[in-house]
């Protein structure tokens, strides 16, 4: 079920940020703090199939800490919506993934994903990917609201 009206989507946000917040309060780890962002964005976001972060090692992405189903391991730069976010630092909204040219399938559930580059001091440090199973759960409201969350997650 995708959230009743703009209204109900824009207080779960504020909800989400609040959550997160508390959670880093304190906690400078990055891996704990990803693991414990994957898992409330899974719990807040509905209808979401995954909810996760590559980070970018070795002039790669790598799969990072998660929810959902298994998915790709390696994304060159430039490849796939996660690798195009990346190579632009721009976030990238594909409202349905069976039209997007340049998606990798990593799970048949994913309709719709956006994904938000994470940089820190000028820095790519992964991105957050976040996969639908409906065709076009994501807009302008998820944009501003995922861009202020990575923003929160870096600032530790």
């Amino acid at each position: 079920m995708m959230f009743k009206s703009k209204e109900a989507k824009v207080e779960a946000y504020e909800m989400l940020l609040k959550q997160q917040a508390a959670l880093l309060a304190g906690e400078t780890n990055l891996i704990a703090n990803l693991a414990n962002s994957s898992a409330l964005l899974n719990q807040i976001l509905p209808e979401t199939v995954f909810a996760g972060y590559y980070l970018y090692q070795d002039a790669e992405l790598i799969l990072g800490p998660f929810q959902g189903n298994v998915s790709c391991m390696h994304i060159a730069l430039g490849k796939g919506v996660c690798g195009e976010a990346a190579a632009k630092q721009t976030t990238l909204i594909v409202e349905d993934t069976a039209q997007h040219q340049n998606y990798i399938a990593c799970d048949s559930a994913a309709r719709s994903e956006i994904v938000v580059p994470m940089i820190k001091a000028n820095q790519l440090i992964g991105v957050l990917d976040l996969d639908n199973r409906v065709v076009g759960a994501y807009d302008e409201v998820d944009r501003d609201y995922l861009e202020q969350y990575v923003t929160l997650l870096m600032q530790n």
